[in-house]
């Protein structure tokens, strides 16, 4: 991905700087943390339904619609990558709670939502049990970049 465009410090806007052959660096970073006994169904599930909620919570993460040549407009997606990593259990709970103590926009996905059909039951779902309990399938973060890699410490990139 290139860009004339520079990342204002800290924020992960970009700033004009009109040199389009300097690859953008973004000061923030999105990824999404699975659990690593997962099914691969599974995986791409809790991946797509974590992801839908970061674009509404920091909408900065959101890129300008598309169009191609013929000029059919398409959605905008994130305007920059997106990070998937796995984990164990242990280390997606430890990474829970340094989300939770840095206050990074974050979306988690428990095993009981894979019993779900609907936002309502998820929400109730989720509702049902104490943070410290939820059985995590999944977890999306956004943030500075150092915080977010603060969060993931021990987690490697999905194969």
């Amino acid at each position: 991905m290139r860009t004339d465009e520079k990342t204002e410090a800290g924020t992960g806007v970009e700033t004009g700087r009109g040199n389009e052959n300097v690859p953008v660096r973004f000061d923030t970073k999105i990824a999404v943390l699975l659990r690593e006994d997962l099914e691969s169904w599974q995986r791409l599930n809790v991946t797509a339904f974590l992801l839908s909620g970061l674009g509404t919570a920091s909408p900065e993460v959101i890129g300008e619609p598309y169009r191609d040549a013929d000029d059919t407009a398409y959605l905008p997606m994130f305007r920059q990558p997106v990070l998937v990593f796995e984990g164990t259990k242990e280390m997606l709970t430890a990474a829970h709670g340094r989300v939770l103590s840095r206050s990074l926009p974050r979306a988690v996905f428990t095993s009981d939502l894979f019993g779900t059909g609907n936002d309502r039951d998820n929400r109730a779902a989720v509702r049902a049990v104490g943070r410290d309990q939820l059985d995590l399938v999944g977890m999306a973060v956004y943030g500075p970049r150092n915080a977010v890699d603060k969060v993931l410490k021990g987690a490697r990139m999905h194969p």
